[in-house]
């Protein structure tokens, strides 16, 4: 699955926002513009602390939104959400418009670099929570081992998984997958 079909089920299949609707919204909110898009947000992140022997800490999030921005001339608007809706991309779209009084086309379309370097797996889903647990075990386990002064181990482990969508002028779309742990 390439990062833009993937993008597409996350923002299109799995949601209410039609991609249609999107891409004629940013049409009509960047004519006449200099440049601007649509950037459209899904992260997933997870955080656990092993301490002295046990869990101290462990955290999972996920989080969404958009992000609109416009350039006419010398200034800049930019509105965003973490509410994914046609509604409030209407409203951003309202919002960024104020400031375009701009009539000329300098959109110049970056290169496209857009190079897939990871799988679409998300890594925050291949291992459970008790098998990361156990893995911060047998750290702190190890660490213990290598000396028997040792006292206080503490071990963490963090991941993040990010899906992104840009949407610009004339339909042109990009997604991208992030993964990090």
């Amino acid at each position: 699955m390439t990062d833009l079909s993937k993008t597409n089920e996350l923002f299109f299949t799995n949601t209410e926002l039609d991609q249609l609707e999107l891409e004629n919204i940013v049409n009509k909110t960047l004519h006449n513009s200099d440049d601007g898009e649509l950037f459209l947000e899904y992260r997933q992140s997870e955080g656990i602390v092993f301490d002295d022997g046990k869990v101290k800490t462990a955290a999972f999030d996920t989080s969404q939104g958009f992000g609109l921005r416009l350039i006419s001339g010398e200034s800049t608007a930019y509105s965003h959400s973490s509410e994914l809706s046609k509604k409030a991309v209407k409203r951003a779209s309202e919002t960024v418009r104020t400031i375009s009084n701009n009539t000329s086309k300098l959109i110049i379309n970056p290169h496209s670099t857009n190079q897939s370097l990871y799988t679409d797996q998300n890594p925050l889903e291949t291992l459970s929570f008790k098998n990361k647990v156990s893995l911060l075990e047998s750290i702190d386990k190890y660490a213990r081992s290598k000396d028997e002064r040792v006292r206080q181990v503490s071990v963490s482990i963090s991941g993040e998984w990010q899906a992104i969508q840009i949407i610009r002028v004339g339909n042109e779309r990009v997604g991208d997958i992030r993964p990090l742990i």
